[in-house]
């Protein structure tokens, strides 16, 4: 490699850096601040940057939101989707489903914190087509091939998603804040999330 390529690629990872700070300080101060709180002339300080040069990276503030969903969405979908086949036994899927996707959370508080806010907020529906495809359409092809096979109710996708998903996500809530109303070691809540999906798969068979 000769000085002058060795100077530019030094270059890039200077920049990539700076990229992934903003992007990372973004994510802790949505989640301290909410979506609202987010000053860019703050999120510079917090950065360790100049203001212009988040403007190197985002076209603006709303620009630098929807961009940090996006790859927080990427890395929790190939998580999420790790060693899955939309073609797999329903409860076989789904078990994985939602241990991949309770570890992943549980190791990465601030990236759910921060999709919780962002998918209730009229932000997500600007980027809902700019989510990977791929992990989309695998959920939805595991949904139809289950009920193709008999594995489950055909139910309204709505309907569905709220008996085979929200109960996981509550339970990733419990993990990470435990609850003040219910007794319990959320240490160990991998176990309780059997329990709990057991129920899920038997309200959701035929």
């Amino acid at each position: 490699m000769n000085e002058r390529s060795f100077i530019v690629d030094m270059a890039k990872e200077k920049i990539s850096d700076k990229g992934a700070a903003i992007r990372r300080a973004a994510l802790t101060m949505i989640v301290e601040e909410g979506l609202h709180g987010l000053s860019m002339q703050r999120l510079a300080t917090k950065a360790g940057v100049s203001a212009g040069t988040i403007y190197l990276y985002f076209e603006n503030r709303l620009d630098m939101l929807h961009q940090v969903y996006l790859e927080v969405r990427q890395h929790s979908d190939k998580a999420m989707l790790e060693g899955f086949s939309a073609t797999m036994d329903f409860a076989v899927g789904l078990r994985l489903l939602w241990h991949n996707t309770f570890r992943y959370f549980v190791a990465h508080p601030i990236e759910f914190r921060f999709t919780e806010q962002f998918i209730n907020s009229p932000l997500v529906a600007a980027v809902l087509d700019r989510e990977d495809p791929a992990a989309r359409q695998q959920r939805r092809d595991f949904y139809a091939h289950a009920i193709e096979k008999g594995q489950i109710a055909d139910l309204p996708v709505e309907a569905y998603w709220a008996i085979a998903f929200a109960p996981l996500y509550q339970l990733i809530r419990f993990a990470l804040e435990g609850s003040l109303h219910l007794p319990g070691d959320f240490q160990q809540l991998e176990s309780k999330l059997e329990i709990t999906l057991a129920c899920v798969i038997k309200a959701l068979q035929k």
